[in-house]
């Protein structure tokens, strides 16, 4: 099957521009979008489509939501960055709002995910140092094999992408990797006095929405609290709605010791990141040692405490749990031969394809875009399902039906 798409002359002026003058660090769909409301994007030729990747899950409360795009122009018009050279009148009030939603003492507001990535691995080796009394650069973090947390050089040194780490090194040492969902092997590097931190996906979104044993989170925070190690929930992907829960170590009842938050955190407006944590780690850090010329700003600030507020006024958690369980329920019922597995939770979902040809799943996708889905592959053989959760039963049962006549449509 021929995998070049066909596309209008204005989409492959846009098309050339990016390929010209932009860095090929991306693969996209050839699709240029140029408007988006709720659970739908239109493309500059006017053609609507379903949006189920939400941007990474970042517009988990649908593109430009009103509400968070009034709450967005509102302190637009007022006072965008002053730096933290200054107090602003808004930073405290989120501050305030999103430790007593979460339950931390503290909060430290960055911008992209993986700055807030960064941010908890600096506090977790300070507290190290400081609290548990680790000798000098000894500190060593736990991470998950299959992981993505970033593509910084430091998240890099501990992924097992390739794509992610060749030609990259030299890496950053103080990281150990063991099989995610492997409870002896957390036990055993657990037993190393070195080790200061776990940090994990409670579902690991990139491998392709891999979720683990139901008790797994809950034996592994508790594992860490008995060895003084820090359990770190890295819920950027999996926060804020999507699994169902507010957070989706919430299925376990885990409150982690440091809580890493983004994406949808702004609802798709500005990229908006936190990391939570109480005194007696976030106070390790002082004035100077760590910061943020965006982070915290009166943008920010406002936008996510609106972003944060509509998940919890429109019900999406549970919507997420309801329409996460039809959608399943949907594709499992297609008994399609090009489906090996269903996995997820709440709207963040996945198949696997079988089949010979390693680009059958973007083929999948590319006829998936000609029916009016966007979804993208990732390592090659899986699909992320993951729309707006403002999605309702009687869409989901509409892209059920556009994937079934899709897969059957790509059959050969």
């Amino acid at each position: 099957m021929e995998l070049v798409a066909k596309v209008s002359a204005q989409t492959q002026r846009y098309l050339d521009m990016e390929e010209k003058y932009g860095a090929h660090n991306y693969h996209p769909l050839p699709v240029v979008m140029s408007e988006g409301r709720g659970v739908f994007v239109w493309d500059v030729d006017g053609k609507r489509y379903f949006d189920f990747l939400s941007g990474y899950s970042a517009v988990n409360q649908g593109h430009c939501h009103p509400k968070i795009l009034d709450a967005f122009l509102a302190q637009a018009r007022r006072l965008t960055l002053t730096s933290r050279a200054f107090h602003n009148d808004v930073l405290g009030n989120f501050e305030a709002y999103i430790t007593k939603l979460f339950g931390f003492d503290k909060v430290l507001p960055m911008n992209t995910g993986v700055e807030a990535v960064e941010t908890a691995l600096k506090l977790a080796r300070r507290w190290g140092y400081e609290r548990k009394g680790i000798p000098a650069n000894m500190a060593k973090i736990v991470t998950c094999t299959e992981n993505f947390h970033g593509r910084t050089t430091t998240v890099i040194s501990f992924s097992t992408d390739d794509d992610s780490r060749r030609d990259f090194g030299p890496f950053t040492p103080g990281f150990v990797s063991i099989p995610f969902n492997d409870i002896p092997a957390l036990e055993a590097v657990l037993a190393d006095s070195n080790v200061i931190a776990f940090l994990v996906e409670p579902i690991q979104g990139e491998a392709g929405v891999v979720v683990p044993n139901d008790s797994y989170l809950a034996t592994a925070a508790g594992m860490c609290k008995a060895a003084n190690v820090l359990f770190i929930a890295d819920e950027i992907q999996t926060g804020l709605a999507r699994t169902g829960k507010m957070l989706a170590c919430d299925h376990e009842n885990v409150h982690p010791d440091i809580l890493i938050l983004g994406k949808a955190l702004s609802g798709g407006m500005m990229p908006v990141s936190a990391v939570l944590a109480d005194d007696d780690i976030m106070l390790t850090i002082k004035p100077g040692e760590h910061g943020s010329t965006y982070g915290g700003n009166p943008l920010a600030s406002a936008t996510a405490m609106v972003a944060l507020q509509v998940l919890q006024d429109e019900h999406m958690a549970e919507n997420a749990a309801a329409c996460g369980k039809l959608f399943r329920e949907g594709l499992l019922a297609l008994n399609h031969p090009l489906i090996k597995v269903v996995r997820g939770k709440g709207l963040f979902n996945a198949i696997v394809i079988e089949h010979p040809n390693k680009d059958k799943a973007w083929e999948v996708c590319m006829k998936l875009k000609d029916n009016g889905i966007l979804a993208k592959p990732t390592h090659h053989d899986r699909i992320r399902f993951a729309p707006p959760l403002v999605i309702t039963p009687k869409q989901i049962m509409e892209c059920v039906e556009i994937i079934g006549r899709s897969l059957d449509e790509v059959m050969d």
